[in-house]
């Protein structure tokens, strides 16, 4: 058995809790046998998503690793902007002007969303209907409660939970059959009022792998981009050896297992530690809702992708969050025979929950990994 790594090139589970507003910028230098070879990071905290977006540039031009740096801001806070389905911004139609015009009329929208929406749909024909972006009906009421939970768990006070009535009342406000997507006019139309459109599941993947793609057209070395712990690496390292991505542990700081890998690469990690409240039941519910059961999937701690396209891993990642580890590894190999990428996944969950595979037990979790990652997993 191999030991946890200590030293990283990246990890996925970057720390924010000691960061500040704003942003932070810092070069440092590396020995280079042609030339003086750069690291480059620049944080922004308000690029969009709720979240943080993190780049980092191995290169020989300051100031060419600004620019890519503020390409890569100005993509993902457009796709904030089009995808966000919550707010409205001047001059543009996104995700709430579709949900606010249910049942009333198409709107016509930028390129981006209707290709966000095929991918989408893409993934809702792959998982037979585990991937649905268009429940947000029901997502909104798990929204609401965790909200108003996360407020009351500040305050040392547990939080109700929604009613089964509550959830069911919601439950048939769904359906591709309700989403009518025009191409050659560029509009998409809700033709049912009870439906929206949550696309929590895919937006930062579809964004980070937009930026990935702008860059590589770039004269760039080697670089990362960390949009929310949607990994997108962009070409392989100057010197030849692997990317070490590592798989945040679920009850603390640090990763429990590291994936190895070359090149450019996404990887997307899919968690119940994040954005979570305890309920006057004294259980945890977290934002990944099972259609099924209608309430939080409780197989994993987290389920994490690799496979090149950032926007598949993202939809990847919550899909298997709900499924079976056989089921999930059945999605990925039809996956990759639909459209040529390989992809695997990394599941972390509780000893009791463990299924019929192999696997290891590290720090109280039981770990199991797609075959094809044998030789690229460390722990």
């Amino acid at each position: 058995m191999r030991t946890k790594l200590t030293t990283m090139m990246l990890i996925a589970s970057i720390t924010l809790s000691g960061c500040t507003a704003g942003r932070s910028d810092s070069v440092s230098e590396q020995n280079s046998s042609a030339k003086e070879l750069l690291s480059y990071s620049n944080l922004s905290y308000d690029s969009g998503f709720d979240t943080v977006y993190v780049y980092n540039e191995f290169g020989y031009d300051h100031d060419a690793m600004e620019k890519h740096f503020e390409k890569g801001v100005s993509i993902f806070a457009h796709a904030n902007d089009l995808f966000d389905i919550y707010n409205d911004y001047e001059n543009i139609n996104n995700l709430k002007t579709i949900n606010d015009n249910a049942g009333i009329e198409p709107v016509q929208v930028e390129p981006e969303i209707i290709d966000m929406l095929k991918t989408a749909k893409f993934f809702y024909d792959l998982s037979d209907g585990e991937f649905d972006i268009t429940m947000g009906a029901l997502l909104q009421v798990w929204h609401r409660y965790r909200d108003a939970g996360i407020a009351l768990n500040e305050k040392g006070e547990t939080a109700p939970i929604p009613s089964e009535d509550e959830l069911t009342a919601v439950s048939a406000c769904k359906g591709w059959d309700k989403v009518e997507i025009d191409e050659e006019n560029n509009t998409v139309y809700i033709n049912d009022p009870c439906v929206s459109l949550d696309v929590g599941g895919i937006a930062k993947g579809y964004a980070a792998e937009e930026i990935g793609k702008a860059l590589e057209q770039e004269d760039i070395v080697y670089g990362t981009v960390n949009a929310g712990r949607n990994i997108r690496t962009i070409h392989a390292k100057a010197d030849g050896t692997d990317w070490r991505i590592g798989i945040q542990n679920p009850s603390g700081e640090g990763s429990i297992v590291i994936i190895s890998t070359k090149g450019s690469m996404s990887v997307v990690t899919s968690g119940d530690y994040e954005r979570f409240f305890v309920g006057t039941d004294g259980k945890s519910y977290h934002h990944i809702i099972d259609p099924s059961t209608l309430y939080p999937s409780e197989y994993y701690h987290s389920v994490t992708i690799l496979t090149p396209d950032s926007a598949a891993a993202d939809c990847l990642s919550t899909t298997l969050f709900t499924m079976s580890v056989s089921d999930g590894q059945r999605v990925l190999d039809e996956y990759t025979r639909q459209t040529g990428n390989a992809a695997a996944a990394v599941w972390i969950m509780d000893p009791d929950q463990k299924q019929d595979e192999e696997g290891i037990i590290s720090n109280d979790y039981f770990i199991t990994w797609s075959p094809s990652l044998d030789d690229a997993i460390e722990y």
